[in-house]
């Protein structure tokens, strides 16, 4: 985790002094990365050098030495928030930018998700067309591309686990209405809709309660329509908010009906 933007994000919230800094990214990484002071104030030190924090002017030292975020400060977080990840740390960095963004008043912690989510799934559609392009009788290139595709594939995976896990623990707050889903395209010379078993049946599957599972299944669909170029990026983001929010196997049919 980056500390110098974790410190930004706690110090979003308010004023704080140096060692209730240290408890509360101690408390927000569960203790796994502990903090020592010398790093603390190190890395306070170096902020407030480059004007994005302040210290107070009251004359205190040490521990109880208040600290407030800038301008500066603010504006250096909201862009790190959103930058594309480090690949090589892409699943650290990706769990330390949600984790801040839930702490920073005003940030939209799934507006996050999505800018890191698009930027992933980007970068795997360019694989894909690189292994559909040149990886016919190129076993060593497309062993590559196929690392690269899991690695990015698991990291895309998180962020939709973790972006379910927010709206779900959204409970003390309204819910927001999920978007409307989109309207199946027509394919020309399709097949005829609205056979009378077949429709009986869909009907009684489509008030299923849908899974997590189900819902992974969808999303990884989703994406790999749009690495194929059968989506937009409008698109797919509609659609995985849409796939997320689903509650029954036809809020999920809809989301993929005109999809192969």
């Amino acid at each position: 985790m980056s500390v110098r933007h974790a410190l930004l994000a706690l110090l979003s919230e308010g004023p704080k002094y140096g060692l209730q800094l240290r408890e509360e990214f101690e408390a927000g990484t569960s203790e796994v990365q502990p903090l020592n002071v010398g790093q603390l104030y190190a890395t306070l030190g170096r902020l407030e050098r480059e004007g994005l924090v302040a210290s107070d002017d009251s004359g205190a030292a040490g521990p109880r030495k208040h600290f407030r975020i800038t301008a500066g400060g603010a504006g250096e977080l909201a862009a790190w928030l959103r930058a594309p990840p480090d690949l090589a740390s892409a699943p650290g960095q990706m769990a330390a930018k949600v984790l801040a963004a839930r702490r920073v008043p005003g940030t939209d912690v799934h507006e996050v998700v999505r800018v890191h989510r698009r930027f992933l799934m980007e970068l795997m559609q360019q694989w894909t067309r690189i292994k559909l392009e040149r990886a016919d009788n190129n076993l060593d290139l497309g062993l590559k591309i196929d690392a690269e595709l899991f690695r990015l594939d698991s990291v895309i995976r998180w962020l939709n686990a973790a972006d379910g896990r927010l709206m779900n623990a959204a409970v003390s707050a309204p819910r927001p209405a999920p978007p409307p889903l989109p309207r199946p395209r027509e394919r020309a010379g399709g097949p005829p809709t609205g056979a009378p078993l077949q429709g009986r049946r869909s009907a009684a599957d489509d008030r299923i309660r849908v899974s997590d599972r189900d819902r992974e299944q969808a999303t990884v669909r989703l994406r790999d329509s749009f690495a194929q170029g059968r989506l937009t990026r409008e698109e797919l983001d509609e659609r995985i908010t849409a796939a997320l929010n689903a509650r029954t196997i036809g809020d999920l049919r809809r989301v993929t009906a005109d999809l192969p």
